[in-house]
């Protein structure tokens, strides 16, 4: 018998299948989303984009602490009939929250978030690189006591 190897991934699955928003059962409807996310960097600023298609901006909170940007909001269906005996049910609602590290430090005092058709588009200016302080060093000797 051959021995069994660790899969942290087939762990990472496992776990994954008790939160309500990757759940494979039917039978629960979806509570939650992740959505994607794209980080890049230009010459002057970090960006971030992520689409929200449908949501309102209103519903969307960013915020930038210590060098983590934080997106959350909540995708609301005013209308949804509970009638329906869906197949499949696939159209998200409901809650998200991400938390990414920023590649670069960047003045989170001036950080901007804009909705452009559907996509949040966050802009974070880099911090310039602190420069390296020289400090002289004096020397005293100490005097001998008579």
């Amino acid at each position: 018998m051959l021995p069994r190897i660790y899969d942290p991934f087939a762990e990472m699955e496992e776990m994954m299948r008790y939160l309500p928003s990757v759940r494979k059962d039917n039978s629960i409807q979806q509570r939650g989303f992740v959505p994607a996310m794209d980080v890049y960097e230009t010459e002057t600023d970090v960006m971030v984009e992520t689409p929200l298609a449908g949501m309102s901006p209103k519903d969307v909170e960013v915020s930038v602490e210590k060098g983590i940007l934080t997106i959350q909001g909540e995708s609301k269906k005013e209308h949804e009939v509970e009638e329906k005996n869906y197949y499949r049910k696939e159209v998200r609602s409901g809650s998200f929250y991400r938390k990414v590290d920023l590649p670069k430090a960047v003045k989170e005092d001036e950080v901007t978030a804009e909705f452009e058709d559907g996509i949040l588009k966050i802009t974070c200016p880099k911090a310039e690189p602190s420069k390296s302080k020289k400090v002289n060093v004096k020397v005293i000797k100490k005097g001998k006591k008579s």
